[in-house]
């Protein structure tokens, strides 16, 4: 099935694209997400809370900025018995199509976007087009939009096809956090999958071709750590604070400091720090958001272990206290030669692949790693799968976007693919 020229997906990818939201706040893209796949013929949709395990979630909006989300959703013309469904940020949904005997099947497509002013630019094609994120200070720049369009589309390429087995396409939350592919994997819904995809458009190849199993993922974990001390008035009683923004400062500089580790790379970064009220008075509260990663989930551990002990001392050292909290986090992982080899044997038969790349490092982090490791425990096999396009500006940036033709390739190149293992199960 070729699905390339199909005005259907170019129209769904844009209207996602039109409402990008934040981890937890995708209400609008789930409910989108769950009216189109109403129309298919599957045999369950597992939606928001039925597709997570609660007590895996981390880093919820609170309440009023789940409302705003929600609010935004319902004006934007989703279905409001589809919101109730979703109350409390429980975003995302399972699809599952039972054909018969055979394996059991999963995908996993990532469905949130990142908090990124797009650009108006009028050689940018969103704007160009039509079709520009209209949540003004968020954008797809990451191409979840394109991922969401290519879940669907697989589905409906397995659904007109002979494949005997089942199918699970996971719409995931909350990737650009790392906090929804843990509730996603712990659900009981990959408990029973032989074999997993997942997928990723761009990552800096161009269109035409595909890379049939990523490897590199840096295991991650996020942090916030929150300062507390005592204030005082910064001329006439400086001896009476305890000042956090001190205890900050030392931190931030003994986290770099964090010795690197023979075993392979290692990273840090403080990325958003702030504290204090007035320039004359001590600061009471202070924060650091920071990361650690490492190339595997042994040497990220090494990495926040160090952190906590940096955190803590530069407390203890101007006599303040600290908090430390996991915001997310994602393990290492590995693509099976077997999946990544069917992955290469059907793509080369794919009309508008130009080349298929055996293998490539991420250099990054994915919570899709959660899912991978999951199934891989129980014995099934799993592979990250790349989507070349040529994007005119790199992710994470104002003018990301991708080549639409691409997503059709993609979901040629899975849905063969997820045909090719149900038949040979490697």
């Amino acid at each position: 099935m070729s699905v390339q020229t199909d005005d259907e997906y170019s129209e769904f990818r844009r209207d996602l694209h039109r409402h990008p939201e934040p981890a937890w706040c995708e209400f609008y893209t789930t409910a989108r997400i769950v009216e189109a796949l109403r129309e298919r013929d599957l045999d369950t949709l597992h939606v928001g809370p039925d597709a997570l395990a609660e007590e895996a979630r981390r880093n919820v909006p609170d309440d009023e900025e789940l409302a705003k989300w929600t609010d935004r959703a319902r004006e934007a013309g989703a279905d409001p018995e589809i919101l109730d469904r979703l109350e409390g940020g429980y975003t995302g949904c399972v699809a599952v199509v039972e054909r018969g005997e055979g394996p059991v099947v999963g995908l996993r497509v990532d469905i949130d976007g990142l908090p990124i002013l797009e650009s108006d630019e009028g050689d940018h094609a969103p704007v160009a087009e039509g079709f520009r994120s209209e949540n003004e200070g968020y954008m797809h720049a990451c191409g979840h939009d394109s991922h969401a369009t290519i879940g669907l589309g697989v589905l409906d390429a397995v659904l007109e096809s002979d494949f005997a087995g089942t199918l699970k396409v996971f719409f995931q939350p909350g990737e650009e956090k790392i906090v929804g592919g843990k509730p996603m994997a712990e659900s009981g819904l990959l408990d029973d999958v032989d074999y997993f995809y997942a997928v990723h458009i761009g990552l800096d190849h161009p269109s035409g071709e595909i890379v049939s199993g990523i490897d590199g993922f840096l295991a991650v974990n996020h942090f916030l750590a929150e300062f507390e001390g005592e204030p005082s008035h910064a001329g006439a009683r400086p001896e009476q604070g305890r000042n956090t923004v001190q205890a900050m400062a030392a931190a931030i500089q003994n986290l770099y400091a964090i010795p690197r580790h023979a075993d392979g790379a290692t990273r840090v970064n403080a990325g958003l720090v702030g504290g204090g009220t007035a320039t004359n008075i001590i600061p009471e509260e202070s924060h650091i958001e920071g990361e650690v990663r490492g190339e595997s989930t042994e040497l990220a551990d090494y990495m926040y272990d160090h952190a906590e002990r940096v955190l803590h001392s530069a407390a203890e050292m101007h006599d303040c206290s600290v908090d430390i909290t996991t915001m997310g986090a994602a393990p290492s992982a590995t693509s099976d030669a077997a999946l990544s080899d069917a992955i290469g044997e059907v793509a080369r038969d794919v009309e508008g692949v130009t080349s298929v790349v055996e293998s490539a490092d991420l250099g990054g982090s994915e919570d899709a790693t959660f899912m991978m490791e999951r199934v891989q425990e129980r014995g099934g096999l799993a592979c990250y799968v790349g989507v070349g396009t040529d994007h005119p500006g790199g992710h994470h940036t104002s003018t990301f976007d991708v080549v639409e033709r691409d997503i059709g390739l993609g979901i040629d190149v899975l849905s063969r693919a997820i045909r090719h293992v149900a038949e040979t199960r490697p």
